[in-house]
C-alpha cells in the first residue's frame, strides 16, 4: 500500500488581473506558456507534455478567473483525493491579487515538490510580466 500523500499550499503575489491570470491556468495554450511543452485537452481530459512524456489529468473543478482544479488520471482511477488546484484570491480591502497553488506529495519530496512550484509560477510570472 502507497504511503499517504501529504498536501501543501504555496502563496505567490501576483500584479495581474484574474481575468488576465487565469487562461493561463486553464487553457491548454495558456498551461504549455510556462506549465509543461505542450497540452492538449478535450473537454474534462488534459494531456500535458514534458519532453515528450504524456500525463494526463482530469479537471475537476473550475471557476472563471477564480478556480481551476486537476487530478492525475491514476490517482483518479486509484480513487485517491490527491489534485493540484490554482486557487486564484483577490484581497477586498487592496484588490491584490495572489495565486495559491494546492498540490499533494510524498512526504520526502514536498521540499523538492514546492522547489519546482516556485520555479514553475516564477516561469509563469515571467510570461505574464508580473
Amino acid at each position: 500500500m502507497s504511503q499517504q500523500k501529504i498536501q501543501f499550499e504555496l502563496e505567490f503575489a501576483i500584479k495581474a488581473s484574474p481575468h488576465m491570470l487565469f487562461p493561463f491556468l486553464s487553457t491548454p495554450s495558456g498551461l504549455s506558456e510556462w506549465f509543461c511543452d505542450d497540452v492538449n485537452s478535450r473537454d474534462e481530459k488534459y494531456t500535458f507534455i514534458w519532453d515528450g512524456d504524456e500525463k494526463v489529468a482530469f479537471r475537476t473543478a473550475k471557476k472563471n478567473d477564480k478556480l481551476i482544479r486537476f487530478q492525475w488520471e491514476e490517482d483518479h482511477e486509484e480513487g485517491n483525493d490527491y489534485y493540484f488546484e490554482f486557487n486564484i484570491v483577490v484581497d477586498e480591502m487592496t484588490n491584490d491579487a495572489a495565486l495559491m497553488v494546492t498540490d499533494f506529495s510524498d512526504e520526502d519530496e514536498v521540499e523538492e515538490d514546492k522547489l519546482l512550484w516556485e520555479s514553475q509560477i516564477h516561469e509563469l510570472l515571467h510570461h505574464i510580466g508580473a
